[in-house]
């Protein structure tokens, strides 16, 4: 299994260099519970609301013999990441050996040092985007 992002339809693609120990999408609902006179409390079934994944790992800044992608170095995939954000435009995770292929927003980009290695611990918190189909109606 590996892990890429990508912004502009693959333009700029990150290969994460040390996957996560675990991922978990969130998938919900949005269900709403309604009380009513004659049948007490219940629930509509609402539309699925926007998936979400949060990944956490850390970017190497030595060359560990177990890194999964040796194309970029500690900062440089912060620097990255943190200019996808500023440029505002839907990126694109895919996990291999799974259905996972979504385009998603960066919610949120925390990391920093902790252990005194120099590598950069990350947790970077994804939501799913939908693109939008607008009908043109001349009026």
């Amino acid at each position: 299994m590996d892990i890429f992002l990508s912004i502009n339809n693959r333009q700029k693609i990150i290969k994460l260099p040390v996957l996560p120990k675990e991922f978990k999408v969130q998938s919900g609902m949005k269900n709403e519970a309604y009380d009513t006179i004659s049948q007490g409390e219940i629930k509509l079934i609402g539309m699925p609301t926007l998936k979400a994944i949060s990944l956490q790992s850390f970017f190497p800044m030595k060359d560990y013999p177990f890194l999964r992608d040796r194309t970029y170095t500690g900062w440089e995939y912060v620097e990255m990441i943190e200019s996808w954000k500023e440029r505002r435009e839907p990126i694109r995770i895919i996990i291999t050996d799974t259905p996972i292929n979504m385009p998603c927003t960066i919610e949120s980009f925390d990391y920093g040092l902790q252990d005194g290695s120099g590598d950069i611990y990350y947790t970077l918190s994804l939501s799913e985007f939908k693109f939008i189909n607008l009908d043109q109606r001349s009026v």
